[in-house]
């Protein structure tokens, strides 16, 4: 099928568009490079440079007529959408309509959506997040994540268009953009790679730091391929079910590479949350999906392409 992914010059996008041109697809990329590389888009993937926010999107859509659009394309960082909650709606809740709107138009039959379940739960008082759980944003981009979910009901009930709503865990991996307010692993291991030492946020009761689930992006990219043709009009937490604190991850970063686990203790940033760690038993129930990798396998694979591009 043709595939149009927004975001997929990105960090994530990029290995998503890589599984599904492994899987046969034809895969139609837009980004308009803001916090994109257009090196990341694989051969076999065609490019359109575009603002999914802006009025063009529509042109590219009757151009290449899509099968089904992977919506990835986003602000990511929780903390700049608090400086910045016009900025985040432009791109997370008017881009996400926008996306939208050019499927109503051009009859697509799909779309896949990418939220947050690091974000949207807000900090839920239970050890693993199911999807039941009533949303408690804290942050304009959990607010506008949560609306895109409910713009994808109200197309399927308007307008027929079926959706698969994926909640990301903490994602990280190879070529994650270290220079960002997002991405703690690749910050740490930037940091440690260049002999600097990096600041740990953490709550002033719990100095260990915060609580987080961290997956592994190829196993976020076999999410998305299987969704392609499985939970339609579901929502699922895409996660390894397992909290790992900020130092915990630091030392373990800092143990592959050789070095100390140094850092600079500072306070939590604004929407930051406690504690975030996903029940990720519906995806395994309707799409077949679990995390391959564990957080010292997924790990390992990170810091060796980072200390390959140091």
């Amino acid at each position: 099928m043709k595939i149009l992914l927004t975001g997929g010059a990105g960090f994530i996008g990029s290995h998503v568009a890589a599984a599904f041109l492994a899987a046969g697809h034809q895969v139609v990329v837009v980004d308009d490079l803001s916090t994109g590389d257009r090196s990341r888009v694989p051969p076999g993937a065609s490019f359109h440079l575009a603002d999914v926010a802006s009025p063009e999107l529509d042109a590219i859509f009757a151009r290449e007529r899509p099968d089904v659009v992977d919506h990835h394309a986003a602000q990511i960082s929780v903390t700049a959408s608090a400086r910045d909650p016009l900025a985040d709606a432009r791109a997370n809740a008017l881009g996400t309509l926008n996306v939208l709107e050019c499927c109503r138009r051009h009859q697509v039959r799909k779309v896949i959506f990418i939220s947050s379940g690091g974000a949207i739960y807000g900090d839920a008082p239970v050890d693993r997040i199911p999807e039941t759980r009533p949303p408690a944003p804290l942050s304009p981009y959990a607010i506008h994540k949560l609306t895109g979910e409910h713009y994808l009901r109200f197309y399927r009930a308007q307008h027929g268009l079926a959706y698969t709503s994926l909640r990301y865990a903490n994602v990280y991996g190879p070529g994650q953009n270290p220079d960002g307010e997002a991405g703690v692993v690749a910050i740490f291991c930037t940091k440690l790679l260049r002999g600097e030492v990096p600041v740990l946020n953490a709550w002033p009761d719990d100095p260990e730091g915060m609580a987080r689930d961290y997956v592994y992006v190829e196993d976020v990219a076999e999410a998305n391929a299987l969704s392609l043709v499985k939970g339609d009009d579901g929502i699922f937490n895409i996660g390894t079910g397992t909290a790992v604190k900020t130092r915990e991850l630091l030392e373990t970063i800092a143990h592959l590479l050789g070095s100390e686990p140094r850092y600079t203790p500072a306070g939590p940033r604004p929407g930051d949350l406690r504690r975030s760690c996903l029940d990720n038993r519906r995806a395994l129930e309707v799409l077949g999906w679990r995390p391959t990798h564990d957080l010292a396998a997924g790990l390992a694979k990170t810091v060796a392409w980072f200390q390959s591009h140091a």
